[in-house]
């Protein structure tokens, strides 16, 4: 892919972190003719978590960013079987405003299910109509509903990417100096230094340098538990059919409850279904400095003991869960300081419950990438970060917040909605579109205004 920029500017950048987030940035710097060198603190690179999701807005963003990204995705994607257009089917897990023990008939044939309502006989399942369906979820023209990949597999398309002497490894960051005009200096765990122009920060939802740029003593340093927690596991595809059916297996479904919800999608082109289990921790606390425990299939059936068969069938599927806290970070009131900035989960690491957190990681790469491919000098760079904060940092701090609020939503917690099923699918009628329908160019543009 020929730089878009034919001659070098005379700076470096130093990406900090090789998650998705940082080889995204990494590639679209490469193709913008940026110098840099991507440090990882592990010893090779390595994504946690089985399937990732992206929805429309990411696709494009992965076009733009670089096509060779975009067609590595489309090579390992995995869609619904024949749902094509379609993000989620939703359907109630548990017994319609009982919450606790299970009491309709599990009709999985007509995918309905059915619950005895103060002994009346109503659909729970949530149609969420053609219009959720069709609203921004075109890609290229085609219909576009649930998209997802193995995060592995995905990084591995990435790291493929990346000449391998632009990468070192076991580098973990402990501290940056502020060398002004000089740029940075990047101390490591290990007693190593390295210096650069700039540094940007894609080291996760525990990065250091989220607490070098806003302090250590700045609560928004520091990441902050949900009061949610998940059980993720994998089931063969062939066992999951057997037990559920074509339609259920081979398609994106989020089965809703009192305090909890499931979600199952086919990932692996098929061969595999990726299920993830929510629930509410009741006393909202999390006190093991461990943040994804092993647990006990026992135990994962027990907390969803009051859900009904579907939920059931599938959990008894999982073999060898584990057990996930989900954390997020609080608002951060910059996402640079000097020639240091976040990007990706370090400046907004969000709960999954929106499906979107991989995907803005991508879009934030295209920006900064762009604004820092416009930088001729590197007295330039502050500039470049102040613009890359300024466009991205409100978009992306509200999926904090609303990935937050949707969380609540599919537990049928959310405050004046609860399981009304009406205002429920009111609600997800309208959640996404922020999200999937964004003019990524015209973000950069506004970020270029004024000063490129």
């Amino acid at each position: 892919m020929p730089s878009a920029n034919p001659q070098s500017p005379p700076y470096t950048v130093a990406v900090l972190g090789g998650g998705i987030a940082g080889l995204s940035l990494a590639i679209g710097l490469q193709r913008h003719g940026v110098p840099f060198h991507l440090y990882e603190s592990a010893h090779a690179f390595a994504e946690v978590g089985a399937g990732v999701g992206f929805g429309p807005n990411s696709i494009r963003a992965m076009q733009l960013l670089d096509p060779r990204i975009r067609e590595s995705y489309d090579r390992l994607a995995t869609g619904n079987s024949d749902r094509k257009g379609t993000w989620l089917e939703f359907r109630m897990g548990c017994d319609w405003r009982s919450g606790t023990d299970w009491k309709g008939n599990d009709a999985r044939s007509n995918g309905m299910v059915k619950g005895d309502v103060d002994g009346e006989e109503r659909p729970t399942r949530i149609q969420v109509g053609d219009k959720i369906t069709e609203l921004n979820t075109t890609v290229d023209g085609k219909p576009f509903g649930q998209s997802s990949v193995h995060r592995a597999a995905f990084l591995d398309e990435l790291v493929a990417l990346i000449p391998k002497q632009k990468v070192s490894f076991n580098h973990r960051v402990v501290a940056i100096d502020d060398l002004g005009a000089e740029g940075v200096r990047i101390r490591f765990e290990h007693g190593e230094t390295a210096t650069a122009d700039a540094a940007v920060g894609c080291d996760g939802i525990k990065s250091r340098v989220r607490r070098i740029v806003l302090g250590e003593d700045n609560p928004a340093a520091h990441p902050s538990f949900t009061g949610k927690y998940a059980y993720r596991g994998l089931v063969p595809m062939d066992q999951a059919v057997a037990l559920l059916g074509d339609g259920l297996a081979r398609n994106s479904v989020m089965y809703t409850g009192y305090h909890g919800h499931v979600i199952t999608m086919p990932i692996e082109h098929g061969a595999t279904m990726n299920v993830v289990a929510f629930r509410t921790k009741p006393d909202g606390k999390w006190e093991d400095e461990r943040w994804v425990l092993p647990t006990r299939k026992e135990d994962m059936r027990a907390d969803f003991k009051g859900f009904g068969p579907s939920v059931r069938d599938i959990l008894s599927l999982v073999q060898t869960p584990d057990l996930w806290a989900l954390f997020d970070y609080p608002p951060a009131e910059t996402y640079f300081k000097g020639r240091v900035c976040l990007l990706g989960d370090a400046a907004h690491a969000s709960t999954p419950h929106q499906g979107s957190g991989a995907g803005m990681a991508i879009e934030d790469a295209f920006v900064l990438s762009n604004l820092l491919g416009k930088v001729d000098d590197a007295r330039e760079i502050e500039t470049a970060f102040q613009a890359f904060d300024r466009i991205r940092r409100p978009r992306t701090q509200k999926l904090v917040t609303t990935s937050k609020e949707a969380g609540e939503l599919w537990d049928l917690e959310a405050a004046g909605i609860g399981d009304d099923m009406e205002k429920f699918r009111a609600d997800v009628q309208v959640r996404m579109d922020w999200i999937w329908d964004v003019d990524l160019e015209g973000q950069l543009r506004e970020g270029k205004k004024g000063v490129f």
